[in-house]
């Protein structure tokens, strides 16, 4: 008995390790000559066939799919520490939802310093994060039926969402460049870093039209104009995708015109007349999906006239789809889907806001919460008949025909971990973002000090002696590094910036001044509030140390902690004491250099009409006080242009480039309606202003052919020259107005932009081409066509500031 006991207890013993064994060989063995058996049954179905082409593909694999796994298709699993407790895979992994696979995981292991809870051994060094997504990925690839790869997400609207990626300046930076073919490196940057850490879908770039200047995300914007946007922006989207990383846009659509400039937990409920839907706030979207072909669209959380975009079929189908031919997928913004429910109440429940999003068009949910708060309420809506599985599968197939062009059912691993180290974040990209910062400075005022001849700016280290350096941003360095880019990377500050730049040869003291807000803030700006002691004694001691030197710099502005999402302000003046610290300064008599930190137009009329110079630096990155100080000392001439205008009183916004015929007119000074002096007009800097360290002309406009049938491109060339004593950048700007058109138009419109590098008395040609869209315009029954008539050319280096006019006429 006891030997048939042994010899049964060897055979299961036996039968176990053949059984592990089999287990070990049947996952091993998926792997073949260029092609991989996901769905393990041992031979080559036609969706793992690489020669087969990418419908074939996705139908095949669909068919293979349950109900389960198809829904799984359809949600987010957020990385770790925000809903993901898991580093790496468990054996847990196997009871959770994701057992079935999940369509995308978002932001995992890239150790966020503004969640500290997600610092990750794995983020860095980077290879080391490379093989623990492909630990993540090859869980997905071996350990589900079906082995459907997971699509890894990330932020990257400046500089991939990772620790000690590559660090650019903010979007608003980088649309003060100008510049297309630095922001097509920009984006090479962004995907090559991605696709190295194996994150195979960058959230970039943001389109959205910023039309009021108190919005809390105008920082992550490139502007508020649609055409240079969009130029931006499809630039932007070549350079990731060239990786063979998806780029996905953000935020479809009309999410940066919140009414009286409101959002966090308010509805945003934008204002915005349905042509000016098409002509301003879409367009940019458009243009980049028809010209870039990005493989993702974020759908945002706001509605537009009654309509949340998250549940709108117009939106996610017939205008990204039908008419704009976007075939890749579409994912929420965080609370998107919920907000049906809870914020714009159009959906009777939870559930029944899922059915209004996944019959409206989104493909994927993404949220703060457990991926099953989705899917379970999905299944149940198939199951009860209120979500068809036709549906299902046409929302699924475009998830999947994005991970089929992304390569991931032919190689869904970083190839080469160890390669990592070096394709991201190399002294190459070191140099380029100090030169991104650079070109986004933009002058705004330059003048002689004590009735001098030559402006102020560039100061020459060779002659002053000594320098202050004040203001509550000359030390502070959160906004280098702020959200939605980069973290963890050695940031410079202005003050440390200057300290660096002039060496031993001028005398730098340093004091604060002030804080960036008082204690009553925002109140304050209401209510104004007497300094406190301690107020009025740090606003002494920099007056009493601004006596004794020659020159002050008093950086000022704002921080992350004042701009961004959630944070939308109800004024703009500089924040706190900061104007009562400039003007102390200013009565002792010496010159005073302003340098900008912040993330929006500000109100600055004392500031311009008093200080001697004003730089605007916005928010740049981590390099961001050597830009600044170089630029102070002339080592770079600044060349950036302003994307956005600057207005005098928010009691005029909104106030934009574009803008509508007569919408910006005088009020009369006479008539029946008697005397309109009652307000005051214009902009305190009008969009593309820019200022220089040295000059240039335009001359030999030619527009040719000047008359046209609308058939083929229009070639107009001018002449730039630089006419100053130092090398630097000009943007020339092309503008159109339509003369007279079916329904009223804007006053001119931006059609073309070249920045260009000159030495003194150097003259290059420029050349555009305008194509029969850039005239078109939506007519009265909404149709958007050419209209024949009288057009009127202009050059200039900024909106306001027109240097040649020329006619061109569109015949029938």
């Amino acid at each position: 008995m006891r030997d048939k006991s042994l010899k049964t207890l060897i055979v299961i013993t036996l039968l176990s390790f053949t059984l592990k064994g089999l287990g070990q060989n049947k996952t091993s063995s998926i792997y073949h000559d260029k092609w991989i058996d996901f769905n393990k049954n041992g031979k080559k179905d036609i969706f793992e066939d690489p020669v087969q082409n990418i419908d074939a593909r996705v139908n095949d694999l669909l068919s293979q799919m349950n109900l389960d796994e198809k829904t799984c298709q359809m949600a987010t699993l957020y990385g770790y520490k925000r809903v993901l407790k898991d580093q790496l895979p468990t054996p847990e992994w196997k009871n959770e939802i994701w057992k079935d696979g999940i369509a995308n995981i978002d932001e995992h292991l890239n150790s966020l310093p503004f969640n500290p809870g997600a610092k990750s051994e794995y983020s860095f060094p980077f290879s080391k994060h490379a093989d623990a997504i492909n630990q993540v990925q090859k869980w997905f690839v071996e350990q589900t039926r079906l082995g459907i790869p997971v699509d890894f997400t990330n932020e990257g609207i400046h500089g991939l969402n990772h620790d000690r990626a590559t660090p650019l300046p903010s979007p608003i930076n980088i649309g003060s460049t100008w510049n297309k073919t630095m922001v097509r490196t920009a984006g090479n940057i962004v995907g090559r870093e991605a696709k190295a850490l194996g994150y195979t879908n960058v959230y970039a770039p943001i389109l959205d039209v910023s039309r009021d200047p108190r919005w809390g995300r105008v920082v992550e914007t490139y502007g508020e104009d649609p055409f240079l946007i969009a130029e931006l922006g499809k630039q932007m989207t070549l350079g990731i995708q060239e990786n063979g990383v998806a780029s996905t846009l953000k935020h479809f659509a009309v999410y940066s015109s919140p009414k009286g400039g409101r959002d966090g937990n308010a509805r945003t409920d934008p204002h915005v007349a349905p042509r000016e839907l098409h002509e301003l706030f879409l367009y940019p979207f458009r243009r980049v999906i028809q010209e870039a072909h990005p493989l993702g669209v974020m759908s945002s959380y706001n509605d537009w006239n009654g309509m949340p975009v998250t549940g709108s079929s117009y939106f996610l189908t017939e205008l990204l789809r039908k008419q704009y031919g976007f075939t890749g997928y579409v994912v929420s913004d965080s609370e998107a889907v919920e907000f049906l429910f809870t914020k714009h109440h159009v959906a009777k429940d939870a559930e029944d806001g899922v059915r209004l999003a996944v019959e409206a068009g989104l493909n994927v949910r993404t949220n703060f919460t457990l991926p099953e708060t989705y899917i379970l309420p999905l299944r149940n809506l198939v199951s009860t008949g209120k979500v068809s599985m036709e549906t299902i599968n046409s929302r699924v197939a475009d998830v999947l025909r994005v991970k089929f062009k992304l390569g991931l059912f032919d190689q869904p691993y970083v190839d080469d971990v160890k390669a990592s180290d070096k394709k991201v974040h190399t002294q190459a990209d070191d140099d380029f973002a100090l030169q991104l910062n650079k070109e986004s400075m933009v002058l705004l005022k330059n003048q002689p000090y004590n009735n001098g001849n030559e402006p102020i700016l560039p100061l020459d280290k060779n002659k002053i002696k000594s320098i202050l350096v004040t203001g509550p941003l000359a030390t502070q360095t959160n906004y280098q590094l702020s959200r939605y880019g980069p973290s963890n990377n050695p940031v410079t500050s202005v003050l440390d910036g200057i300290k660096n730049e002039v060496g031993g040869k001028v005398k730098i003291s340093y004091a604060k001044g002030c804080d960036i807000i008082d204690a009553t803030w925002p109140e304050s700006e209401i209510i104004p509030t007497p300094l406190t002691i301690q107020e009025q004694k740090d606003i002494d001691e920099a007056v009493a140390q601004a006596k004794l030197v020659d020159v002050v710099i008093a950086v000022v502005g704002e921080d992350e902690k004042r701009v961004g999402e959630s944070m939308s302000r109800s004024g703009l003046d500089l924040p706190g004491r900061q104007r009562q610290l400039l003007q102390a300064l200013y009565a002792t008599g010496k010159p005073i250099v302003m340098v900008m930190v912040n993330g929006q137009p500000l109100t600055i009329n004392w500031e311009n009409k008093y200080l001697t110079a004003i730089l605007e630096a916005w928010f740049p990155g981590a390099q961001g006080g050597k830009a600044i100080a170089q630029t102070l000392f002339g080592e770079n001439n600044p060349g950036g242009k302003l994307p956005i205008t600057f207005p005098k009183s928010i009691g005029q916004i909104e106030l934009n480039f574009p803008f509508k015929k007569g919408s910006q007119a005088d009020q009369p000074s006479s008539g029946p309606n008697g005397y309109g002096k009652t307000r005051v007009n214009g902009p305190l800097y009008p969009f593309g202003y820019g200022l220089s360290y040295t000059s240039f002309e335009f001359k030999n406009l030619k527009i040719n052919p000047s008359q046209s049938f609308n058939q083929g491109e229009i070639s107009i060339v001018v002449d730039v020259t630089n006419t100053g004593k130092v090398t630097g950048d000009e943007v020339v700007q092309l503008y159109i107005s339509d003369l007279q058109s079916s329904v009223t138009t804007y006053e001119s419109v931006l059609r073309g932009f070249e920045k260009v590098s000159l030495t003194p008395n150097e003259t290059k040609t420029i050349e555009f081409k305008i194509k029969p869209e850039d005239l078109a315009i939506y007519d009265k029954d909404m149709n958007f066509v050419v209209e024949p008539g009288m057009f009127k050319v202009k050059i200039g280096n900024s909106s306001e500031d027109i240097k040649l006019t020329g006619d061109l006429e569109i015949k029938l």
